[in-house]
C-alpha cells in the first residue's frame, strides 16, 4: 500500500515538474504599450493613428496617416504627452507653416489594464487643433485654437519589447 502512495506522489510530482510556469507579468495587469486606431474627419477621410509608448530602442513611436500624409514621429521631442484626469493625452504637430501657424494632433488614451498578449477594443477621440497666429497685432485679437474631434476606434495591447 505505502509503495502504491510512493509511486503515486512521484509521478504527480513530474507531471507537475513537466508543466511550465508562466512569467510573472502574465497574470499581472498592465498598462497596455501598443495603440491602433482609425476614425474619419469631418470632410468624410480616413484617419489612422498607431502609437507605442516604447519600442525596441526604448523610445516612443507614433505614425499619422490620412488621405493626403503620411507622419512619422520619434521620441519624447517629438511626441509630448500629459497625464490628466481623463486619460493621456499624446500630441505631435502635423503641420507648421512659415507665417507661425501650426496644426497639432492629440490622441486621448484612457487607462487600461490589461494582461500580456491580451487585445482590448478602445473607443476614444483624436483633436486636430489648428494654432492661429499672425504678424498683424490686431489680427491677433481672437480665438487662437480651433478643434476638430475625430471619433476613434481602435485596440490597446501589451507587449514585452
Amino acid at each position: 500500500m505505502q509503495t502504491r502512495n510512493l509511486i503515486a506522489s512521484f509521478t504527480l510530482g513530474i507531471t507537475l515538474a513537466g508543466i511550465p510556469v508562466l512569467q510573472s507579468h502574465a497574470l499581472e495587469e498592465n498598462t497596455p504599450d501598443v495603440y491602433s486606431f482609425t476614425g474619419y474627419n469631418l470632410k468624410g477621410e480616413k484617419v489612422s493613428i498607431n502609437y507605442s509608448t516604447t519600442s525596441f530602442i526604448g523610445k516612443p513611436s507614433f505614425q499619422y496617416k490620412d488621405q493626403k500624409q503620411t507622419l512619422n514621429f520619434e521620441g519624447e521631442k517629438q511626441i509630448r504627452t500629459v497625464e490628466t484626469e481623463i486619460g493621456t493625452l499624446v500630441t505631435v504637430t502635423i503641420k507648421q507653416t512659415v507665417n507661425g501657424e501650426y496644426t497639432t494632433f492629440s490622441l486621448l488614451i484612457p487607462r487600461v489594464k490589461i494582461g500580456l498578449g491580451e487585445e482590448v477594443k478602445i473607443v476614444t477621440n483624436g483633436i486636430t487643433t489648428l494654432n492661429r497666429f499672425s504678424t498683424i497685432p490686431q489680427s491677433n485679437q481672437q480665438q487662437k485654437q480651433l478643434y476638430t474631434i475625430i471619433n476613434l476606434k481602435g485596440t490597446a495591447r501589451f507587449v514585452v519589447f
